[in-house]
């Protein structure tokens, strides 16, 4: 836990796994009217150290980078226990694009893990709103990609980015929530930002954010020129394709089937690759 002398502390929530490293971060801001990002998930203990990081002052806005559960689990309990305003883009499937939409509604694609579905702000920012106090700033960005509802939020030249940025691993894009093509968009948004510092949601702040946005754009590119390539070998699945392409270990490989289908639904909807039966997580692929 940070000092809370310090205007900006940190507390990390006790949920390490594969996926959130050693737990979900939540940034506190402020000392007389503390805003809280990312309350975590909901563990009475994380949120009494939450309170107790904001002491003297108190916890007055909750700001949630996207609805799930391990960002905002814990949002509407420690809103009861402080009486601050819960602000995030919206329920857990807002801002899917058309594309995603219409997969979801046609079934068969699965996802939608950890999904918060009871999530409901109090207050829907819209991208470029600022909210603000005597204290502090912060302005809401759309940042899809890892998710359609995903807010990072920039506070001078610190950006809040959730999970669209880690350091430490790559971000899970598992559609219907995740969809490649808004993941690339909110790599450039944040480029265009000019940072100086990403806080990332899970694991150590990113302080040389240029380099480390081109290197995630570089690694995807990579990947999909991956798929094309294990595709001329023959039809596959994404699972088929995680087992030709990955050297990880089996309990990762749903993880990575996830992110191969994001780049699969990429690919067939600019017409690079086909798929005879249908779009679904068991589809087979096929190259041109």
């Amino acid at each position: 836990m940070s000092d809370a002398s310090e205007p900006l502390r940190v507390v990390t929530a006790d949920n390490p796994s594969p996926l959130t490293g050693p737990g979900t971060n939540s940034f506190l801001i402020g000392r007389g009217s503390v805003a809280v990002i990312d309350p975590g998930p909901d563990l009475p203990g994380h949120r009494a150290a939450l309170i107790k990081a904001a002491h003297p002052g108190r916890i007055t806005h909750i700001f949630v980078t996207h609805a799930h559960r391990d960002h905002s689990e814990g949002a509407r309990a420690l809103a009861d226990a402080t009486g601050a305003q819960v602000y995030g883009f919206g329920p857990a499937t807002a801002g899917r694009s058309p594309l995603m939409q219409r997969l979801a509604a046609e079934g068969g694609l699965d996802g939608g893990e950890g999904l918060d579905h009871d999530f409901r702000p109090d207050m829907r920012l819209l991208d470029r709103q600022t909210i603000e106090t005597d204290e502090w700033s912060l302005t809401a960005l759309h940042t899809p990609g890892h998710f359609a509802g995903h807010l990072s939020f920039q506070m001078g030249t610190q950006i809040f980015c959730g999970d669209v940025v880690m350091g430490w691993s790559s971000t899970l894009i598992s559609p219907p929530d995740g969809d490649l093509f808004d993941y690339f968009r909110s790599l450039e948004r944040l480029e265009l930002a000019g940072a100086h510092r990403l806080l990332p949601a899970h694991g150590d702040p990113i302080t040389d954010p240029a380099a480390r946005l081109a290197e995630l754009g570089t690694h995807r590119r990579a990947r999909t020129a991956q798929i094309l390539a294990a595709l001329r070998d023959g039809p596959a699945t994404a699972m088929d394709l995680v087992r030709r392409i990955y050297d990880i270990p089996q309990h990762l490989h749903h993880a990575a089937s996830r992110n191969v289908l994001a780049h699969l639904i990429a690919l067939a909807e600019i017409g690079a690759i086909e798929v005879p039966d249908g779009l679904n997580a068991g589809a087979v692929f096929k190259g041109l």
